[in-house]
């Protein structure tokens, strides 16, 4: 039986903690469909204390979701190919990872990522990932940017430029969520597809990441959920549904704060974002 505490990390209770599970051990079927529904549910399941999860288990976790996708560089350090490797130390792996703005992985595919696995492998004593409910943000913004924001797609500055709408429903839950990389989007659209259609100019375009960028600050304790991470911590999220960023303080030197090293893992999204 899984035991789960409503973890109340804002007033729309974001995130579930999850306790009396050891991920290193072999899960009953049952288990693992509570576990996929749950996230669905509570977009972030946080399991605490449990150690160093094994490579081959990080993988076989994030299987239960889909076919697992590595789109990015494979440090020399990592256990796996489809393990992305970051840490403060370039030795140890890829840094300045997600400090580049709010975001989903892998906003520049045709189909974002559907889930991101997150497991600490090496704890500094600072460093937090922040994470903030997409539908729950689009809910508080006033009619005007609402309407504004609707009209609105993304193209990513990867070369080939992706154009995804920027509010759309998500394909499980059906509620309204956001397609987004303020770090890697090269410009905006507006009414893309209609006879309205027009590029957005660089400075319109700084201007909405900035509009945009305000919305997550904005009242930030009602909206945001800082995961300050402890040792063995995993964490599994519905990558469409949250956006999240790094805290400037995964960056502190090793000497400052210790070595920092965390393994994710994609899923394969199945889902073009659409209207």
């Amino acid at each position: 039986m899984i035991r789960r505490q409503a973890y109340e990390l804002h007033p729309n209770k974001l995130g579930c903690l999850v306790k009396g599970l050891d991920l290193k051990q072999k899960l009953s079927a049952e288990t693992v469909v509570q576990i996929k529904k749950d996230v669905t549910e509570h977009q972030l399941l946080i399991f605490k204390d449990q150690g160093i999860v094994p490579p081959e288990k990080h993988l076989e976790i994030g299987k239960w979701f889909g076919k697992i996708e590595s789109t990015f560089y494979n440090h020399p350090k990592s256990p796996h190919r489809d393990i992305f490797r970051v840490s403060n130390d370039r030795t140890e792996g890829c840094t300045n990872v997600g400090r580049t703005g709010w975001h989903i992985d892998g906003s520049f595919q045709e189909c974002p990522f559907s889930h991101s696995i997150y497991h600490i492998i090496e704890c500094p004593t600072d460093g937090a990932t922040v994470f903030a409910p997409l539908t729950e943000l689009i809910e508080r913004l006033d009619e005007k940017k609402k309407a504004f924001w609707h009209r609105l797609y993304m193209a990513s500055d990867r070369r080939g430029g992706v154009v995804q709408p920027h509010i759309y429903p998500h394909p499980l839950t059906k509620k309204l969520t956001l397609c987004l990389h303020l770090g890697m989007t090269d410009h905006y659209v507006i009414d893309a597809g209609s006879p309205e259609e027009r590029r957005l100019s660089y400075e319109e375009t700084e201007e909405v990441k900035r509009s945009i960028y305000d919305e997550f600050v904005k009242d930030n304790a009602s909206i945001q959920y800082v995961h300050k991470w402890s040792p063995g911590d995993f964490i599994i999220s519905d990558n469409l549904a949250l956006g999240h960023e790094a805290s400037p303080q995964t960056q502190l030197g090793r000497e400052l704060v210790g070595l920092r090293v965390m393994h994710r893992v994609t899923i394969d999204g199945k889902h073009k974002p659409a209207k």
